[in-house]
């Protein structure tokens, strides 16, 4: 019987005021109540990144600095991804952009989705994030979960503060379906890689 896939849910922001846990805990629970996947959680406040500062990606170089190396390795250990996407100023967060930049080939042939929030539901960054997972030959689902407008006001500090399950009803379905995709991709990518594997031993 094959594996199931190992999923990262990575919080993709690291300030100290940040409202991402809150979400991504929502969303843990989501894809704990499977049985299809194996989820973790990951929090980039834990890998304490540098700035980017390599001589190369390690798709062409090993990296030098050992917290590069840390989180590489922690990557590794897993077949897809669900990134909690914070938007600032029409973008994703610089901890989540240099989280990405600070691996590469452990990225590759890999899908990921995405929970976002703020006014627009973190639209646009979500977007963003998708072309950077292009170009690391990730596989980027059409599905995500979209956290905006009066949903966002409800659940943030500066609204009402309220549980997400306030808004539950409003974006479950965007969570299942978003699930769904990256499981099935997920599945796809590691049978796709377990062949590779198999006729380079071969």
């Amino acid at each position: 019987m094959s594996r199931k896939p190992r999923i990262a849910l990575i919080i993709g922001s690291t300030r100290d005021a940040r409202f991402a846990e809150k979400p991504a805990q929502w969303m843990l629970e989501q894809a704990q109540a499977r049985t299809d996947m194996d989820v973790e959680l990951v929090d980039l406040k834990d890998f304490d990144l540098p700035l980017f500062n390599e001589a190369a990606s390690n798709m062409w170089m090993p990296s030098s600095d050992p917290k590069a190396v840390a989180w590489q390795e922690k990557i590794a250990e897993f077949d897809g991804f669900i990134f909690t996407v914070a938007e600032y100023n029409h973008g994703l967060t610089a901890a989540l952009k240099n989280a990405l930049d600070q691996a590469y080939k452990e990225w590759v042939r890999k899908p990921f989705t995405a929970i976002g929030y703020g006014g627009v539901g973190a639209a646009r960054a979500v977007e963003q994030l998708r072309l950077i997972g292009v170009e690391l030959q990730m596989v980027p689902t059409r599905n995500a979960v979209h956290i905006g407008g009066g949903d966002f006001m409800t659940v943030h500090p500066m609204g009402a503060d309220k549980p997400i399950s306030e808004i539950a009803d409003h974006i479950a379905p965007s969570a299942t379906a978003a699930l769904d995709d990256l499981v099935w991709w997920a599945n796809a990518t590691m049978a796709a890689r377990d062949a590779d594997a198999a006729q380079e031993a071969a």
